[in-house]
């Protein structure tokens, strides 16, 4: 008796225990946040927004992370990191031209500063779009010098629009050129007894080949070294005339690297200065006291300001715009079902964006912006019918095609009033497949069968343990027919062309964006800055408009800590905030509680029309 009394106090006091230490951790995180909010409202009323920029201050371009149209990660982690000195690895390629852009206009800046090591993806048409920024800059008369310790292609290719660049004497740099190669399963499917059906139109349509083939079809290798050689002599286009190189000269170089770098004795950075395709090596020291020598010496550095601590700057400093706006709206990502967060592409949240850029009275005219390889067919239908309401409602509809917008992608595109698309965009794949796989005889390898009764042929026929009748084969190839037809019907009649000449650019083809307005998939060439000002145009704004763009909004909490974060950062930068705070903010139990306040919805599952396109 006495052991069970002490077992129940024993239980108890857990209990209590958990219970007490619960309410400690709870207390203490809303104490933390209460101390934190405390502090950025200290910060804001007597910090007065940070220093003032001064008179020939360098602009340091200098990205870290992949280069992004819209932010995929939670807008309290970006605020909360920015106040102890931290930075999410994502950056918003409309937050870097909107800084170029800016700065190419401001007194105060003097030069542009490139530090692409950090950068680790972004596509061509990304890259494109920053380069041309750059050039904007340079035709203002300003100076661009481009640093780096080693440089992948993708770096290079916006360090290739400065004036000078500096390599550092043992960094690399090495043109590889585009490649597509994929991992094919038939022979591990086949011994582990899967069967596998495919379910296509179009020969080009190569997604699922992987899973009925052990190489890639001709259709697919012929198809993928057209658009990849159209988007390779691009980029050479792009650096032969940013560096003032034949761009025939850079591939021979390419051709011959084995002898070349012999020659050089292993040395890839005599080898890029050999073929100027730079212009200085210097250690990281050496570049620092050309930069000081260029510009003004501030403590033991030249100086200089982030680009993302002078886009906030811009922004406090610019009044409030009250002008005619063109609404902008992404489809980043795959395309789900229904809603889906910031950063991605939700057939219902998606589409409601765009119908809330129609109902609004102060947007005059829409782009849509692209960056997608497709996914839920019907989320497509359901954003690319919001696109053909908004133009019957009088609104023109623009859409800008950033480094994909292919398969899903071009169903949500091909309303559009206009197509703009950059010469390196990804597009077309326009076709229909279906995959089902089983495996009953893989089952039979370790002696399990599968039997039983439906009431009708169709009754379970779908069953990944039993063989597929080839007559639900048959019921599935003809509603990928169906499919397919209703998809290059919809595109025919969007581009006032015939299914049947739509059916011999489709066929799940993909094409490079040039490439594309050849075969009329696409009006125009040219980047987001151009289709917005066709959208404005369009809607008869002349140059007097501004870009806003149609986001989900952000909780009342969320914009209270946003807006305070960005003055908070600036004081941080000046060593400002004592380190106890630092050490407060990073504490795990203040970040948990930081993650909770905000929900995250479920995905749901769909059948997605996807583009395999990328390139490495």
């Amino acid at each position: 008796m006495a052991e069970k009394s002490r077992g129940v106090f024993a239980t108890l006091f857990f209990w209590a225990w958990s219970l007490f230490n619960f309410v400690r951790r709870l207390v203490f995180g809303v104490i933390a946040v209460i101390l934190l909010l405390g502090f950025l409202i200290a910060l804001r009323a007597g910090g007065g927004g940070g220093p003032a920029l001064q008179e020939r201050t360098a602009l340091v371009l200098n990205p870290q992370g992949s280069i992004v149209e819209q932010y995929s990660s939670d807008p309290m982690q970006r605020a909360f990191a920015g106040v102890f000195g931290q930075r999410i690895k994502e950056v918003q390629l409309r937050d870097i031209v909107k800084a170029i852009d800016a700065a190419a206009a401001d007194k105060r800046i003097e030069r542009l500063v490139i530090e692409p090591d950090e950068m680790s993806s972004a596509g061509m048409s990304t890259l494109h779009e920053i380069g041309a920024a750059i050039d904007r800059f340079k035709a203002a008369g300003k100076d661009v010098v481009a640093v780096s310790n080693s440089m992948s292609q993708g770096q290079y290719l916006i360090a290739a629009h400065a004036n000078q660049i500096l390599l550092h004497p043992d960094g690399d740099l090495l043109l590889e050129g585009l490649g597509r190669y994929r991992t094919y399963y038939k022979d591990a499917l086949d011994w582990l007894g899967v069967d596998v059906h495919l379910f296509r139109v179009g020969e080009y349509k190569s997604y699922a080949e992987p899973y009925i083939r052990n190489d890639a079809s001709p259709e697919s290798k012929e198809a993928d070294l057209f658009w990849m050689n159209g988007v390779w002599n691009d980029y050479l286009k792009e650096i032969g005339a940013a560096r003032k190189i034949d761009p025939a000269a850079i591939s021979a170089q390419i051709e011959n690297y084995s002898s070349a770098i012999k020659a050089v004795n292993g040395d890839l950075a005599k080898l890029a200065l050999d073929g100027k395709l730079i212009d200085k090596l210097a250690t990281r020291d050496e570049a620092e006291a050309y930069l000081i020598q260029k510009g003004v010496k501030e403590e033991n550095s030249y100086r200089k300001i982030d680009f993302q601590d002078y886009a906030a700057l811009v922004q406090r400093e610019n009044p409030i715009d009250t002008r005619p706006q063109v609404g902008v709206v992404v489809a980043q990502g795959e395309i789900s079902d229904g809603d889906q967060p910031a950063g991605s592409v939700g057939g219902e949240s998606t589409a409601k964006l765009v119908r809330q850029a129609r109902e609004n009275k102060n947007i005059k005219a829409v782009v849509l912006r692209v960056n997608s390889p497709g996914g839920s067919a019907f989320a497509s239908e359901l954003i690319r019918r919001e696109v053909e309401l908004t133009k019957a409602a009088g609104k023109p509809v623009i859409v800008s095609m950033g480094d994909v917008a292919a398969s899903g992608g071009y169903w949500i595109s091909m309303n559009g009033d206009q197509i703009f698309a950059e010469p390196t965009t990804i597009t077309g794949s326009i076709g229909i497949f279906g995959l089902f796989m089983n495996f009953p005889k893989t089952l039979a390898k370790i002696n399990v069968h599968t039997d039983g009764v439906g009431t009708t042929p169709l009754a379970g026929a779908l069953d990944p343990r039993r063989a597929l009748d080839p007559k639900v084969g048959d019921i599935i190839q003809s509603i990928i027919d169906k499919g397919y037809q209703n998809f290059i019907t919809k595109v025919a009649a969007a581009r006032k062309k015939k299914p049947e000449e739509i059916d011999a650019i489709a066929r799940g083809r993909v094409w490079s964006g040039t490439q594309a307005k050849e075969r009329g998939l696409v009006d125009q060439l040219g980047g987001l800055r151009e289709a917005a000002a066709a959208a404005a145009q369009a809607a008869k704004l002349g140059d007097n408009y501004q870009v806003r763009y149609v986001e989900k909004s952000m909780s009342t909490w969320e914009r209270f800590v946003v807006s305070l974060s960005n003055d908070a950062t600036a004081h941080i930068a000046q060593g400002l905030v004592p380190e106890s705070m630092r050490t407060l903010l990073a504490q795990p139990d203040v970040q948990s509680q930081l993650k909770l306040l905000r929900s995250l919805d479920s995905n749901k599952v769909g059948v997605f029309a996807y583009c395999f396109c990328e390139i490495k």
